[in-house]
């Protein structure tokens, strides 16, 4: 993949639309995100460190909000990580890096950001690590920056309804790929695989996660806001919520 190659640039719509199936909201939740980015930066261009950003979704919004930021993309895929480099070209600085090893920060062109950003990711993470990773994020950022993390965050006060919210969302996107408006996030994948160009880098994805990822872990918002309390954050809240999925913050 080359800088701004219009294959990648393709990939990167059609994993936008494959992901959509799951998320509806998805773009409600970003937009929120950088709601967040603009309420605490208010003396020039913000520094953004878009976290497991995959093919650079987040990365690329930000940019169209905030032209002039400087953005980091860290992920481990390299299917994903091509895409993002393809699509973003230099606009971006990308680093690969495993977020269950202490050292992923060893890479980052920057410590003091204004904001992490990170989307339907940091459920692969197992509740330690997670907690850990929380304390390590707050130590990237400048005082007052945030931590924004958007996921599947289920409100633990509704559980039956959000049983059946659930139900719902699984209902609607199986009718979506029984009509062939979406792509399931399998068959985006062997799609992937028959790209000449992403082909040996799915491979060696798919020995990177040869069962895929560790198995999903989606504890409730409370969870997520007594572990960035106990990270040291000033501030814990939630800034969105759709359904059974929310963004929670950490102000340093």
């Amino acid at each position: 993949m080359t800088p701004y190659s219009l294959a990648a640039v393709a990939w990167q719509e059609s994993w936008d639309r494959q992901q959509e199936a799951y998320m509806p909201d998805r773009e409600h939740r970003f937009a929120a995100m950088l709601d967040a980015v603009d309420a605490v930066c208010d003396d020039g261009p913000p520094r953004l460190l878009d976290l497991a950003g995959g093919t650079g979704s987040i990365s690329a919004r930000a940019l169209r909000r905030f032209p002039d930021a400087e953005v980091t993309l860290v992920d481990l895929d390299p299917a994903l990580l091509a895409l993002a480099r393809g699509s973003l070209g230099d606009r971006v600085a990308i680093r690969t890096a495993d977020l269950n090893t202490p050292d992923w920060r060893d890479g980052l062109p920057h410590r003091g950001y204004d904001a992490v950003l990170t989307a339907t990711a940091l459920h692969w993470l197992a509740a330690d690590r997670l907690t850990v990773l929380y304390a390590e994020l707050r130590e990237l950022l400048r005082p007052g920056g945030i931590l924004v993390n958007a996921d599947h965050m289920p409100d633990d006060t509704l559980p039956g309804l959000g049983k059946r919210l659930l139900d719902r969302a699984r209902d609607r996107r199986a009718a979506r790929y029984a009509a062939g408006a979406a792509l399931t996030w399998a068959q985006w994948w062997d799609q992937a695989a028959t790209d000449p160009d992403l082909a040996p880098l799915v491979a060696r994805r798919r020995e990177i996660y040869p069962t895929g990822h560790s198995p999903e872990w989606n504890p409730p918002v409370s969870w997520h806001l007594s572990a960035l309390t106990a990270a040291g954050f000033t501030e814990v809240g939630t800034v969105w919520r759709g359904g059974t999925d929310a963004a929670v913050v950490g102000v340093r």
